[in-house]
């Protein structure tokens, strides 16, 4: 049983930064690409950031490149979302999630996700 636990969230001003964490138990946590997802207020779930198995590859959204960096720790089963110059914007439930990661492209699509953490509550001011 794979179990993902996201923390770090909460209440920031604009400009501001927070990190996000999420645990990951069960499964191989070195073999799984690991995302990270947003649902904002009233709004669909969207794709945030990814990074491979190794760490090498990573992809994101456009309106949040730059400004956030998605990385992993394999030795504590952890992946990490770095945010910094936050925006209003940005309000959302963040999600991790995890797939098996083939090596083939980026995945950026909820469907190619197979574990989903609970989510944590970012929360940006103005």
């Amino acid at each position: 049983q794979v179990q993902l636990v996201e923390s770090g969230g909460g209440l920031v001003q604009a400009g501001g930064s927070l990190r996000l964490s999420c645990a990951v138990s069960g499964g191989t946590f070195s073999s799984y690409a690991l995302g990270w997802f947003r649902q904002p207020p009233g709004k669909e779930r969207e794709f945030v950031a990814t990074i491979s198995w190794s760490g090498r590859s990573t992809f994101y959204l456009n309106s949040v490149e730059g400004r956030f960096a998605v990385s992993r720790d394999n030795a504590k089963n952890t992946v990490y979302l770095q945010m910094s110059s936050l925006k209003p914007e940005d309000t959302a439930l963040y999600y991790c999630a995890a797939a098996q990661d083939t090596g083939v492209g980026y995945l950026y699509l909820e469907r190619d996700y197979d574990y989903w953490g609970q989510g944590t509550q970012v929360t940006v001011s103005s």
